[in-house]
Formats: structure tokens, C-alpha cells, sequence
């Protein structure tokens, strides 16, 4: 089951934009993924994915398979 997290949060990329190299985490911290605009939270808690398996974690554990093809951004609640 896939959940468009847009729907629940607006979201605001991070300024200045961290290096790929060092990405911050936190309860307020997403992932979108510029390759197929998918959004993952930085610590997921649940088993979640992006469309083309860039972003993908489970337990408060991220794995990025390309940091160039992120973008961090915040997450408000709507």
C-alpha cells in the first residue's frame, strides 16, 4: 500500500541544501526522491518505499541508493 504523503503534509525543501554526502534526519525530515518525486520520511517507522526503490527503510533506518537524486525537504502537517 503506497501513502502520497502530500496529501497529509506540505513540505518545504531545506535552504541552504545540505551536501548528499551528510543527510540530516529527523521527525520532521523527508526524502523526495527527484527520479520519481516520491516523499520518505528520514526515519520511517514503517516498511516505506519510493516508486523506483531509490529511498527505502523500515525501523528508524533510511537506505539511499543515490543522494544526488534527493532532495531534503521539511514536512508541516496540512
Amino acid at each position: 500500500m503506497q501513502i502520497d504523503m502530500r496529501k497529509i503534509y506540505n513540505f518545504y525543501p531545506l535552504e541552504p541544501a545540505p551536501s548528499p554526502d551528510d543527510l540530516p534526519t529527523g521527525g520532521d525530515i523527508y526524502y523526495e526522491c527527484l527520479e520519481c518525486s516520491g516523499v520518505v520520511s528520514s526515519v520511517p517507522r514503517i516498511k516505506s518505499a519510493c516508486a523506483c526503490g531509490n529511498l527505502s527503510g523500515s525501523g528508524g533506518k533510511i537506505e539511499v541508493r543515490d543522494p544526488l537524486k534527493v532532495r531534503v525537504v521539511r514536512g508541516k502537517l496540512k
